[in-house]
């Protein structure tokens, strides 16, 4: 313990982003108009390999947005695993639809297709996948279900982007993507979100309801209920900023797992790393662990290394856990498992070796001080 302080996440505004954000105020274009959210929406298109994207206030109305321009409404069913955050549940709700959850596979953490296969009903319009901390989701059983069973896919991307399945980027899959730039994601806006989509008819759909659906033709006529989550010229501004230096942001954190999985890789028997699917490509939003020893409780060893200087959070607890939600019935041991062992690790572009090899010495040392001191409870059971 040497008196430092590393935070679980932390935006790298090492471009354009000054720069940008002046010329917004300069240019008195602060609010929803103005050259950088086209422009910022055109970089995350391309960046993305589909033609549309469509920016949003945050990473939530992103994903309601999606929903709502795909019709879903009550009396429908959208399946949704339940180790995720809940925004990609909530959403759903939003739209007066009913989530059903689903369990994960590990290690990936991503939604199990079998488990999914057994949640289809003749309610079920869609699914709501989620590439939990940037690792993509099975895209060759998820399409193939989705086709045979007439379903749309929306990607919760939140934490994906730059991610990649059989070489195809994450947004590029399914029927949209929707992706967060909240101040810890993989790029910022400082808040934010985007819907990507190859869709045009689907596109056009999501740009009328985001702006209070006014009517193209009749000035500050309403012809249905829209919504008011247009993204900002100053939010886009340093969007921008940051698409320039994608290729960086993403570099850094392939950087800082690489660390981490030389420095833990002799530790496995305390837990389990990250392992990535041979057909995809992690972004590593987060390097999160699974802890092996059951006994030990998560919470004990996030406190511990927060007095060592180390911010970490746990990984997301299941959202059928959660009171909004706590009436739905189905087994989900895989989720409750990850949820009840898993913690991640700080995981930025500022984190130098050194900051990654004090993280992975004082993990360890934690861990090893947690099983000795459950040691005595358990030669007295």
């Amino acid at each position: 313990m040497d008196g430092r302080s590393i935070r679980v996440a932390e935006p790298v505004l090492d471009g354009n982003e000054r720069e940008y954000v002046l010329d917004c105020l300069d240019s008195t274009w602060i609010s929803s108009r103005g050259k950088y959210i086209e422009r910022f929406e055109a970089m995350v298109s391309e960046f993305c390999g589909v033609p549309h994207a469509v920016a949003t206030n945050n990473g939530t109305t992103a994903i309601h947005l999606a929903l709502a321009a795909l019709g879903v409404g009550p009396g429908d069913e959208v399946i949704v695993p339940t180790l995720t955050y809940i925004a990609s549940v909530n959403a759903i709700q939003y739209c007066g639809a009913t989530p059903v959850f689903v369990d994960s596979e590990s290690p990936s953490m991503t939604l199990d297709c079998d488990d999914l296969v057994a949640k289809i009903t003749p309610r079920t319009r869609g699914i709501v996948s989620v590439p939990l901390f940037g690792h993509p989701v099975n895209w060759d059983g998820l399409e193939r279900i989705s086709r045979e069973h007439d379903l749309f896919v929306v990607e919760d991307a939140a934490e994906a982007l730059g991610a990649s399945y059989r070489s195809r980027r994450i947004g590029s899959w399914g029927t949209c993507a929707t992706f967060s730039f909240f101040g810890n994601k993989i790029i910022t806006t400082g808040e934010g979100g985007m819907v990507v989509t190859d869709d045009g008819d689907l596109a056009a759909r999501l740009r009328l309801l985001r702006g209070q659906a006014v009517s193209p033709e009749r000035c500050y006529w309403h012809n249905e209920v829209g919504y008011n989550y247009r993204m900002t010229n100053v939010a886009a501004a340093i969007g921008c900023a940051q698409m320039e230096r994608i290729d960086a942001h993403l570099e850094r954190r392939q950087q800082v797992a690489s660390w981490y999985n030389e420095l833990l890789h002799d530790r496995q028997d305390l837990f389990q790393l990250p392992t990535v699917d041979p057909s995809a490509h992690h972004c590593f939003w987060m390097y999160s662990i699974v802890m092996r020893d059951r006994e030990i409780v998560r919470d004990n060893v996030i406190r511990s290394l927060a007095q060592r200087g180390i911010e970490t959070r746990p990984i997301f607890y299941p959202v059928h856990w959660m009171p909004p939600y706590q009436e739905s019935v189905g087994s989900y041991p895989v989720a409750e498992q990850l949820s009840s062992s898993g913690i991640s690790l700080p995981t930025h572009g500022k984190l130098t070796r050194d900051d990654v090899a004090y993280v992975a010495n004082q993990l360890t040392a934690t861990i090893i001080e947690q099983q000795q001191a459950t040691t005595p409870v358990r030669r007295a059971a």
